[in-house]
Parts: structure tokens; C-alpha cells; sequence
């Protein structure tokens, strides 16, 4: 007796058929459900920052730093998210960050200015995402095997290359780009930069091809060979995506810092991975919304914020991150078995 295999998931914020009226009521039901709880979450913390330290918290200064440090790891979350929506798995987007800052910053590569830095940063990240993808897709190797080779190889290619120490930018026009007067309308350039990526991941995700054909696979990728997708070469693709990603964010690093360091984009990995739990983003696939991901690195990053004003030690804060990530994914997991 033939088995038929088990269609996709269907994305949260996925668009209904074509010829059929959007239910504005399920659409209600499903996502801004989920993203209002988010935004209940982020106000009470907003909230708790302006009780315990007003002055500091609730300084134009300190906003502007909190939104300026989520841009850099809410950019590479957007990557990650559409990795883990496809039902993969990037461990080694913080070395990657790491790799890609300090060869851009090289002595050599300074030598062609802002345009040399920045090439060097995407194209670095994008190559690492490159074989991420070809060992994942065409190789056949577990994601998480994958990616924690690339961890380990490019943590120790950067490290290699600073041999332990700080590289330093010496180009003016990158430097400007962290002072106040580059500041539009009180905005960071970083914070633009982060909400353009945002925007860009949002319509590829939920409005073209290629973001439905990431949620087939991620729910059900035998599936989606069946329909006649590409299912290796649409992994390929995610995997150069989150590495395009990683790219940027290390520019934005560079910026922000003024350096290129090996020690650079720790832990990012787990940052990334806990504020698309938080989001909504299954881990399991066939579901990723980026919505819920840029609210999640947020929260995160107000919550280090606060942490740090009221002067409390790291290790607290890596519990209460903890904390979350358990629930969020205790809430996950009782959301789909009522479903």
C-alpha cells in the first residue's frame, strides 16, 4: 500500500490561496496573538527599566544604544530565522561574524577603504555560508555537524589572523558612521540598516516563492521534492543567506566597535537562536515568522540593558535568558499539541 507523505506546515504569516479572501479573523487568531504577547513582554520591561533607573533607562542616549547594540545581532537573527524555518540549524554564526571583522580589517584590506572593508565582510560571510550549505545539501552532514566544524575552524582562523590582538579601523568615513552627527532624525545608521534587513526578510519570507518553498521544506521536505522543489538547492540557498547575513552584521560590528577582534560575535549563535524560539520560530521547522524574531532580540537586549544599569551580574542575566528560552519552548510545544 502506498504511503503519501505528510504536506507542509503551513507558515503563521503565510498569505492565503490565491482566489480565496484573507481571514482577517484566523490571521488575528494566529499571529497578532502571539506578536501582541510579545510587545505586552517588551512594554513591561520598558517599564520595569523606567521604575528601577529612570534617568538612565529612559535616556535618549541609552535607547539609541540599546536599539544600536540589537541591530548587529537582530540582522544576523533575520538569517537564522529562515534557517531554522527550512528545519536547519546555524551554530556558527558568531564565529563567522568573528572571522568575517577581522579579515576585513586587516592592514591590507584598509588599504582600499570603506568599499575594501565592506566587500571583504559579505564576502566572507557569504563563503563560510557557502560551504555550510554544500557540506549541508550536497554532503549530506548534519546541520548541527556542519555548522559546529565551521564554528571551530572559523574561530581558529581568526584567531590566527589577529594572532590574539585588537585590529584597529583607521578609515574616517566608518568611524563617523557610530558618532551622533551620522545620525538621522536621532536614528542610528546601524538601527537603519537593521530595519531595511528586517523589512527585506519579512516580504521574502511571507510574500515571494522562495519564502514558501522554505516553509515547505522545513515542514515536510520529502514533500516538497514531491512538489517539485529543489529541496538541496533551496538549503544551499538559506545556508548563503544566513552567511550574507553574518557579513553584515560584522560591518556593523566594525562600526560600532571601531575594531576587529576574534573574540567577536560570542555567543551570537545562542542569542540568535534564543530570540527566534522567543519569536515564535519553531525549531522543528515548517514555521518562522521575523516579526516575532526582531521582537525577541529585543526583549533580549532590553533585558541586558536593564541588567547591566542596575548593576547586576552577568551570570543572573544568562539564567533569566535561560528561563525564557524554556518556557517560550514549553509554550511551543503546548501551543502544537492543542492544535
Amino acid at each position: 500500500m502506498t504511503q503519501h507523505a505528510s504536506p507542509p506546515r503551513d507558515n503563521t504569516d503565510k498569505v492565503p490561496p490565491m482566489g480565496r479572501p484573507p481571514s482577517w479573523r484566523g490571521l488575528f487568531a494566529r499571529a497578532d496573538v502571539r506578536t501582541l504577547s510579545l510587545l505586552g513582554v517588551l512594554a513591561a520591561l520598558i517599564l520595569i527599566g523606567g521604575i528601577t533607573k529612570p534617568d538612565e533607562f529612559l535616556d535618549t542616549r541609552n535607547l539609541q544604544l540599546v536599539l544600536t547594540q540589537a541591530s548587529v545581532i537582530g540582522v544576523v537573527t533575520v538569517g537564522m530565522t529562515f534557517v531554522i524555518t527550512s528545519g536547519g540549524i546555524d551554530l556558527s554564526v558568531g564565529a563567522i561574524v568573528a572571522l568575517a571583522s577581522v579579515w576585513a580589517t586587516t592592514v591590507a584590506t584598509q588599504d582600499y577603504g570603506f568599499a575594501g572593508v565592506l566587500f571583504t565582510a559579505v564576502i566572507v560571510g557569504v563563503g563560510c555560508g557557502l560551504v555550510n550549505g554544500l557540506l549541508i545539501a550536497y554532503g549530506g552532514m548534519v546541520p548541527f555537524i556542519a555548522t559546529l566544524a565551521m564554528l571551530a575552524s572559523a574561530r581558529g582562523l581568526a584567531l590566527q589572523i589577529t594572532d590574539g590582538k585588537t585590529q584597529i579601523v583607521t578609515i574616517g568615513s566608518i568611524l563617523d558612521l557610530g558618532e551622533r552627527d551620522a545620525y538621522v532624525l536621532g536614528v542610528p545608521p546601524l538601527v537603519i540598516v537593521f530595519a531595511v534587513v528586517t523589512i527585506i526578510g519579512w516580504l521574502i519570507l511571507n510574500r515571494t516563492t522562495f519564502g514558501r518553498r522554505t516553509v515547505a521544506v522545513g515542514g515536510n521536505a520529502e514533500a516538497a521534492r514531491l512538489a517539485g522543489i529543489d529541496v538541496r538547492r533551496q538549503r544551499l540557498y538559506l545556508y548563503l543567506l544566513s552567511g550574507l547575513c553574518c557579513g553584515i552584521a560584522a560591518f556593523l560590528l566594525i562600526i560600532l566597535s571601531g575594531s576587529g577582534q576574534n573574540t567577536n560575535g560570542n555567543l551570537y549563535e545562542l542569542d540568535a537562536i534564543a530570540a527566534a524560539i522567543i519569536g515564535g520560530t519553531l525549531l522543528s521547522g515548517g514555521r518562522g515568522t521575523i516579526t516575532g524574531s526582531v521582537l525577541g532580540v529585543l526583549i533580549f537586549t532590553t533585558i541586558t540593558n536593564i541588567f547591566a544599569l542596575n548593576n547586576l551580574q552577568s551570570d543572573v542575566q544568562q539564567i533569566a535568558k535561560g528561563a525564557i528560552i524554556v518556557a517560550a519552548v514549553l509554550v511551543q510545544r503546548r501551543t502544537a499539541s492543542s492544535t
